[in-house]
């Protein structure tokens, strides 16, 4: 007996002395930062359904997701197992009935909008699931998960959506995905390859003695430009948001990553990244060649640590129009360069 006693004690507490992460507590700071992922359904949403289907994924895909932050004497966070209510974290909006689909896209962009700025509740776990079910002019039904970034990255929080999916013939069956067809190895000989390698080696040099410099005057004193996408004024994290959706075709997507010979997130970073200097420039005119910086967060976790151990961060600098045409014209003659190469050496 007192064995039993000793033993849950000593669980009670390892559920408590379980270390948030660093980013986890940075991203903890007022303004809290949460990711909103919006699915939109072709068929009706189901009540009887999806809740069944939270229960027993949240519960079990990721401790996190049953855990809330706490704080201990001495101000470091951790996350405490609770028990999960399921429907605390299911919410559905309430709309008249028979609108028009116009009517419902715009209660439904108010309703994401107030959905990005709400904060969650401290002593529930730190995710919500919004259930629209009124039509729009994209779908039949829409689901709305707010995570906070605590709870993981990206890759972690997919998983968890992923959990939640089941395949249509057959449930039964796990959900598999068509494996990664690798590029075929080149013939161009190992001349070719050394040359490459030491070609990229000094690119990597000159890059790092470039992006050195620039860094820690960013870090210190060099702030970006001041355009529509960076005010500069204090607060703006506060105001209501406005959410616009455009849509792209996967096949084009596919298009470009053959053609550039690159990976399905370049092409998507490069959408990202030219949408946002068109949309500088057709707001301020010239603003699309001001100085901006993108944040990325590279994390390094030891195999030993239950946390991670570092975070570093690299600036990246968000290239301008004229740039960023040029390049990719100088890629598209390279490519081309090389695949006249290939057919000369089939012909011959």
């Amino acid at each position: 007996m007192e064995l039993k006693i000793m033993k849950r004690l000593e669980e009670e507490e390892e559920e408590i002395t379980q270390p948030v992460s660093p980013i986890g507590q940075y991203f903890s700071i007022p303004p809290s930062v949460c990711i909103v992922a919006v699915f939109e359904l072709e068929n009706p949403i189901d009540d009887s359904e999806y809740a069944v289907v939270l229960k027993e994924t949240m519960s079990r895909v990721n401790p996190r997701f049953s855990s809330i932050m706490v704080e201990n004497e001495n101000g470091e966070k951790h996350w405490k197992r609770v028990e999960l209510k399921v429907e605390d974290h299911i919410k559905v909006p309430q709309f008249p009935d028979g609108l028009s689909l116009e009517d419902y896209d715009d209660y439904f962009a108010e309703y994401i909008s107030s959905v990005g700025m709400d904060p969650f509740i401290s002593s529930r776990p730190l995710w919500e699931v919004h259930v629209f079910k009124y039509p729009t002019s994209n779908a039949q039904g829409t689901i709305i998960f707010k995570v906070h970034h605590a709870l993981g990255d990206g890759y972690s929080l997919m998983g968890v959506v992923l959990s939640c999916i089941q395949r249509a013939e057959d449930p039964s069956i796990p959900l598999t995905f068509p494996k990664l067809r690798l590029p075929p190895k080149s013939n161009n000989g190992l001349i070719k390859s050394i040359v490459n390698r030491v070609s990229h080696v000094f690119s990597c040099m000159l890059n790092t003695v470039f992006d050195l410099p620039v860094s820690i005057m960013k870090s210190s004193f060099l702030e970006d430009s001041e355009n529509p996408i960076r005010s500069g004024e204090e607060g703006v994290e506060f105001r209501p948001i406005d959410v616009t959706t455009i849509t792209f075709s996967l096949d084009e997507i596919k298009k470009i990553k053959s053609s550039l010979q690159v990976t399905l997130n370049d092409v998507i970073s490069g959408v990202v990244f030219l949408g946002t200097r068109l949309y500088m420039e057709s707001t301020i005119s010239q603003s699309g060649n001001a100085r901006s910086t993108s944040l990325d967060e590279m994390i390094y976790q030891q195999k030993s640590e239950s946390y991670v151990a570092d975070i570093t961060y690299l600036k990246i600098k968000v290239t301008n129009i004229d740039d960023t045409i040029g390049v990719v014209y100088k890629d598209l003659e390279k490519k081309s360069a090389e695949m006249k190469e290939v057919e000369s050496d089939v012909i011959n």
